[in-house]
């Protein structure tokens, strides 16, 4: 079988083999710490943390912690400081001109704004791990116990969760440099994928103890998943190839440029951030819910807080579409891309150079934007669908929105990586109808 030969291929590469067993030691030792409870606490009081976190926000901060979030574990925290602090250094290395200039100075400069990210990630987990411990008391209170007294708790708790979050920041790093795919993206992915065994087995009891369509709707809901996957895979890999002449030059006795070559714009270049920003908007609702001590709720607050409801994902789908304009807006900048061709002698056959090809390259990216954002909106929206047709709500996350995005999209990535390695050894690629295409045609970042 050509499975079988694919994977004799890969062992027999030593480099790619100590990097898939390095990757896998990385991977056991972060799912180790998820169930490592911070001290103090006693883990069988945790039932009322674990049911605040089946659904809304909450529910994707856990499911992206793999289930550390609500094992009040040393990493509980996760991932996601990091992630914040990105997506803010990310957003003033367009709007502050001080950033879009160390952007400018090239590696140098990349390592201060990595440093000043890393700064930004220890302040909002110095702010995140008071607010977790607040919310952790609450949910004990819950079941009538209580966190150890003392500001001395509060003080080194939030340390340990702190320290948690960027050991797994480091850890990441690790796999990046010395194990196979982009390691934030797979730790990601290890937390996503670990609530899927335990989800999909409950998945298969419910459907086949209960009278709740047996055996064959459980298949039905296998297939439908995997007419999702295959829709989220076209969502991550379409690009619209636009063609680029390069004038040809002649210097001394030897000539540069005259080849044609392609700018790849992605139909979906904002990735998952339009659904998190959604999502995080979205959860208001339920938050002045949380805070208010009014007993009644008015039919705006309870409309938004039911996520299977119509109002509830429709605003819901209109916010990521906005979101998917304004992400792309600020991150494809169609005018430096036309400085760049022309400063290359480059230049769009039928198109002139400047601001021509400029409006040219914002016009396409307006047209693919469009079907996209529609798309991204149907694939969030999906587990509220699967939910109606009676799927579990745990089982009924993996049907669409960030997390199916993100497991298929680090999936192709890593695939990828170890394609270019068989090929590098004039191994056959994982493929026969030809190589696997990832994010952005490299192993991309979250």
């Amino acid at each position: 079988m050509r499975a079988v030969e694919t994977i004799k291929n890969i062992w027999k590469i030593e480099d790619l083999r100590n990097r898939i067993l390095t990757t896998l030691l990385f991977v056991a030792i972060y799912r180790f710490g998820t169930y490592v409870v911070l001290p103090g606490i006693d883990p069988k009081a945790l039932t009322a943390l674990q049911e605040q976190t089946r659904g809304g926000l909450l529910a994707l901060l856990d499911m992206f912690s793999g289930g550390a979030f609500s094992n009040a574990s040393i990493f509980a925290l996760g991932i996601m400081p990091y992630i914040s602090a990105s997506i803010v250094m990310q957003l003033m290395a367009i709007a502050v001109p001080s950033f879009q200039k160390l952007q400018r100075e090239g590696e140098s400069g990349r390592r201060k704004i990595n440093q000043w990210t890393r700064y930004l990630t220890v302040a909002i987990l110095l702010f995140q791990g008071p607010t977790y411990l607040v919310n952790l008391s609450v949910q004990l209170n819950a079941v009538g116990t209580s966190l150890p007294g003392g500001i001395w708790f509060t003080i080194s708790s939030t340390v340990i969760l702190a320290a948690g979050s960027m050991f797994i920041l480091w850890l990441g790093e690790r796999i990046t440099d010395k194990g196979v795919g982009n390691g934030i993206s797979f730790i990601i992915l290890v937390g996503i994928i670990a609530r899927l065994p335990h989800s999909l087995f409950q998945e298969f009891i419910s459907r086949t103890s209960e009278k709740t369509g047996g055996l064959v709707w459980f298949l039905f809901e296998m297939l439908f998943l995997l007419l999702v996957i295959a829709g989220a895979i076209m969502l991550v890999q379409g690009t619209r190839k636009v063609p680029v002449q390069y004038a040809k030059r002649i210097v001394g006795n030897k000539q540069y440029g005259g080849a044609r070559q392609y700018i790849p714009l992605k139909v979906n270049a904002a990735n998952v951030m339009p659904i998190i920003f959604a999502q995080a908007i979205m959860f208001i609702p339920i938050s002045i819910v949380g805070f208010s001590n009014t007993g009644e709720q008015s039919a705006f607050v309870t409309a938004f807080m039911d996520n299977t409801g119509f109002w509830y994902n429709f605003v819901f789908a209109v916010l990521i579409i906005l979101f998917t304009y304004f992400y792309t807006a600020i991150t494809i900048n169609p005018t430096q891309m036309s400085d760049d061709l022309k400063r290359n002698n480059g230049f769009i056959p039928g198109v002139k150079p400047g601001k021509n090809t400029k409006d040219y390259l914002d016009t396409i990216m307006d047209r693919i934007t469009l079907p996209g954002a529609f798309f991204l909106a149907l694939v969030a929206i999906m587990p509220a669908f699967a939910r109606l047709a009676g799927v579990s709500m745990e089982f009924s996350q993996f049907f669409g929105g960030t997390s199916l995005l993100i497991l298929v999209g680090v999936v192709l990535d890593t695939l990828q990586q170890v394609e270019s390695h068989l090929l590098m050894r004039h191994y056959d690629g994982l493929l026969k109808s030809g190589r696997i295409k990832g994010r952005s045609g490299a192993a991309g970042a979250y």
